[in-house]
């Protein structure tokens, strides 16, 4: 998972699940409607920063439930560099 900050005033979500990762449609298009599942229930918190989810093989073998917990904790894990009114570049 990458990110960098962002303008507009919420988060962004990018999705790269190439044919690599899975020659079926229906499994990269679980993985996005999984991503999309965590991103909407951490979206709130966020600070305002573009996600891009690249998904690995062992993507495809993993159960929903453990892949969705996977996501949550990675997006709960992400703070702002900067705090508002802040000088430096990172959050002390």
């Amino acid at each position: 998972m990458r990110f960098g900050n962002n303008s507009a005033g919420t988060a962004r979500l990018g999705l790269a699940i190439s044919k690599r990762c899975s020659k079926r449609a229906v499994d990269r298009n679980r993985i996005k409607r999984l991503a999309r599942e965590a991103f909407r229930r951490a979206r709130p918190e966020l600070p305002h920063v573009d996600i891009l989810v690249m998904a690995r093989d062992c993507a495809v073998e993993a159960p929903g439930d453990a892949l969705l917990a996977e996501l949550d904790a990675l997006l709960r894990r992400i703070r702002p560099l900067k705090r508002e009114g802040a000088d430096g570049t990172i959050a002390r």
